[in-house]
């Protein structure tokens, strides 16, 4: 590891002078996923044909500037899992950032330079996405606050897509405090009042924790939960089975990355790291009718989950089965474990609803989050919560 960049999270790129604004972030650092146009440097999305192909980027992704307006210093980009195409952090090209949390355990990705950026007090702020899980598995793996926004509803101009359909940004914070500023400014107020007062479960969820010590963990932090938002009413399941939304899941996800990434892939052998590689080639055989299939699944898949949540209802469930992977677990094992994550991981980015992950836990002595899945449009009424339920929790 480098003396300068202790914990592999900032990339080794030119320094930039980016203005900052006098607002309520005026004091703040901030760090930037390197999938993010930075005004002054070159966008390399993980992969280094693709940094060394990339121009110098001419303006600033417009969310990143909103929060420099604000007040927030740049300080660096942040190291990606390469082109945002992975759960677990662990960049073949690159170092692997540290979990300040739990240095045996990975961060979690794609976002992974963000999140231990954050958690190792390296930049207060930190920008990331979320597409399948990458806000909200690496705050769960790194004891952080991660809102996976509701779709569309933060603009992603300058900023390199993977499933579009699925692409949300997001952001690290310090504390819930500063969380819930960064909210503001980028969210602003949700369009309607909502009122997260029906706690729901799906009893299946709870099922692909992976062992007995998660369980008890899980039980403890949904007590906290319950004891703000009062005992969860058992909600049924959707039509299709979680294989067969997790399938729906990969294959829109992989039809619109190879739709994105593929003409780029194809010119030439890219050097794809282990697990990028295999993703993109399973993406690459996916045709038009199953997208279509697909998509029609998903239609009714939300329509059951907006049914489900009215605007009053708030699902409580885990953010991924436990803690994260040992840095050196195997290769197989670490897919295995993605697989399980997502199955929860997807519910959200299915439905383009936000989810927020608060680390109420510990599991094995890492960090383990609790999730809280609300309407469409509710980002701003989770944060809330969230900051009433992190309070609740806090001794005198």
């Amino acid at each position: 590891m480098s003396t300068i960049n202790p914990l592999n999270a900032l990339l080794d790129l030119p320094s930039v002078n980016l203005l900052s604004g006098d607002g309520p972030l005026k004091g703040e650092t901030l760090a930037v996923k390197d999938i993010f146009d930075v005004a002054g440097l070159p966008t390399g999305c993980g992969n280094r044909q693709k940094q060394g192909e990339s121009p110098v980027a001419n303006e600033t992704a417009s969310a990143v500037q909103h929060l420099l307006d604000a007040g927030a210093k740049f300080i660096g980009k942040t190291q990606t899992d390469e082109l945002a195409f992975s759960l677990i952090g662990q960049n073949a090209h690159y170092p692997y950032p540290v979990n300040p949390a739990s240095p045996d355990r990975v961060t979690g990705g794609s976002s992974s330079g963000s999140a231990s950026a954050v958690a190792g007090g390296i930049a207060s702020i930190a920008t990331g996405t979320d597409t399948g899980g990458s806000i909200r598995a690496p705050a769960s793996f790194c004891g952080l606050i991660g809102l996976r926004t509701s779709h569309g509803r933060i603009p992603l101009d300058g900023t390199m897509p993977l499933a579009p359909s699925l692409d949300t940004f997001g952001w690290f914070a310090r504390d819930i405090d500063l969380y819930e500023k960064v909210g503001n400014i980028l969210l602003g107020a949700d369009a309607s009042e909502f009122k997260l007062k029906r706690p729901l479960f799906i009893p299946l969820l709870e099922h692909l924790l992976v062992g007995e010590a998660e369980d008890a963990a899980y039980r403890q932090m949904y007590k906290l939960v319950s004891n703000n938002l009062g005992h969860a009413r058992s909600a049924r399941q959707s039509t299709a089975s979680m294989d067969d939304l997790y399938l729906c899941f990969r294959q829109i996800q992989g039809f619109e990355a190879w739709a994105t990434h593929g003409a780029w892939l194809s010119e030439k052998d890219r050097g794809l790291g282990p697990g990028v590689k295999e993703r993109f080639e399973y993406a690459a055989a996916i045709d038009l009718e199953t997208y279509q299939v697909q998509t029609k699944r998903r239609t009714l898949f939300t329509s059951e989950i907006a049914d489900l949540l009215q605007d009053d209802g708030v699902l409580v469930m885990p953010t991924v089965p436990g803690a994260a992977p040992l840095a050196a677990t195997p290769f197989d094992e670490i897919q295995t474990y993605r697989e399980q994550a997502l199955h929860l991981l997807m519910l959200s980015g299915l439905s383009g609803v936000p989810q927020i992950t608060l680390p109420l836990g510990q599991v094995h002595g890492a960090p383990f989050g609790i999730s809280l899945l609300g309407p469409k449009g509710s980002d701003m009424a989770l944060i809330r919560l969230g900051r009433t339920i992190l309070q609740s929790g806090k001794t005198p």
